[in-house]
């Protein structure tokens, strides 16, 4: 699992460089971002900009990984490709984290 963590402006970036998230990194994903937010500020925004596909398993991943944070810390979403946006769409993941088209979108929203 490629990933970058990195802090600006109070806020913690987890860039997910992988064009699946998916049964097959699942897991390395949730151990990755757990270990690289340990001491994260909290806002966390995960940005999914080169992410084309989320399986279930990924779903289950990335949900996870808001309850690892909570309640001390936020889980934010940026970036969305279209194939991943209409898997949060259909089972409704879309009302439970708060969504931003663009990383700068929610970087914005998160320093406002």
């Amino acid at each position: 699992m490629e990933l970058q963590i990195k802090t600006e402006s109070n806020v913690c970036i987890v860039s997910i460089h992988e064009s699946r998230i998916d049964a097959a990194v699942a897991l390395d994903f949730k151990e990755a971002v757990r270990q690289g937010t340990l001491d994260a500020p909290a806002e966390v925004v995960l940005d999914l900009t080169q992410v084309g596909f989320v399986d279930s398993s990924g779903l289950g991943a990335i949900v996870a990984t808001m309850k690892h944070l909570a309640p001390e810390r936020r889980l934010v979403l940026a970036g969305l490709t279209p194939p991943v946006e209409k898997v949060f769409r259909l089972t409704r993941m879309d009302s439970v984290f708060q969504i931003h088209l663009t990383l700068e979108d929610a970087l914005r929203a998160q320093c406002e």
